[in-house]
């Protein structure tokens, strides 16, 4: 009970902190909202709180452990408008999958960090694309940019946290079919995250160099 009334605290928190970042968005061609085909939105861990500033197209899903912390993150995220599968790759993972393809199934989307839930950075994890491929949906690579902010360098994401009243740009790249291989999926994922930066201003090309060459 306190870590959910913790998580409900620290989500009506971040809901006021987003509203004051200013947003600048790119969603490639080959992206239709209308389009009645799921989503899959895929990034890297440590980009996440930046994209919660965009406005998702549609009720969107994600998938958060059974952990006593995931408990607390369930709650925070529910009140940024995302709808909470609890599971995880050590317990309850595949009956947590099959309930997120359920929902996109239904006309949800879902979110996937890629290389979750504690790493390594940069890795694929299956679930985005195992997803994608039960419900006949896309893969679409995202990214975000927040060139003033404070990265915590000692987290093996390096969770990237923007100044309040910040700029903060999110890029979401060209579409994937549910067969890519995990390294296209990186590959799609790097490059929006350096579309994102240079939306900004910013050097984008030091994820790239991670996963190989564009």
């Amino acid at each position: 009970m306190v870590r959910a009334a913790v998580g409900v605290v620290l989500g009506l928190f971040v809901r006021l902190y987003l509203f004051t970042l200013r947003l600048s968005l790119h969603v490639d061609p080959g992206l239709d909202p209308a389009d009645r085909r799921a989503w899959v939105l895929c990034f890297w861990h440590g980009d996440q709180l930046a994209l919660l500033r965009w406005k998702r197209r549609r009720p969107t899903v994600a998938l958060v452990s059974h952990s006593r912390d995931g408990q607390m993150q369930s709650r925070a995220l529910w009140l940024q408008g995302l709808s909470v599968v609890r599971g995880s790759t050590s317990h309850g993972g595949a009956r947590g999958l099959l309930e997120i393809v359920r929902r996109l199934r239904k006309g949800h989307d879902a979110v996937f960090a890629l290389d979750g839930p504690r790493g390594p950075r940069f890795s694929v994890a299956p679930g985005a694309q195992a997803a994608a491929a039960l419900a006949g949906g896309r893969l679409v690579p995202m990214g975000s940019a927040s060139p003033r902010g404070v990265t915590l360098e000692k987290a093996w994401d390096h969770f990237r946290i923007p100044f309040p009243f910040s700029r903060v740009a999110v890029c979401l790249g060209a579409p994937l079919g549910p067969g890519a291989s995990g390294e296209e999926i990186a590959l799609g994922v790097a490059r929006a995250s350096a579309g994102a930066a240079a939306m900004l201003g910013s050097p984008g090309d030091a994820v790239l160099r991670h996963v190989g060459r564009a």
